[in-house]
């Protein structure tokens, strides 16, 4: 059993609106040294695969495939062996 953490954010060049809102009401709260905020998401996946090379293929594979949208965002994800 594996559990991936996966990190789902939009791309840089990407305008990121509900970030740059939590930025101005972070802003209003006198937190002016805050230079940018990103907003993204996070998915935890547990993932009952015989390899940690198929464990990290089929989670590759659903990030593209379902969790981020490849035209706007990018992804990361760490993937650690955890016991059943």
């Amino acid at each position: 059993m594996y559990k991936a953490k996966i990190t789902v954010v939009l791309r840089p060049s990407i305008l990121d609106v509900q970030g740059k809102a939590v930025q101005h009401a972070v802003h209003s709260l006198g937190y002016d040294s805050v230079d940018q905020i990103r907003i993204g998401k996070f998915v935890e996946v547990m993932i009952n695969a015989p390899d940690e090379e198929t464990a990290r293929r089929e989670v590759k594979e659903i990030c593209q495939k379902i969790l981020a949208n490849p035209v706007m965002e990018n992804f990361e994800f760490t993937l650690e062996k955890v016991s059943a």
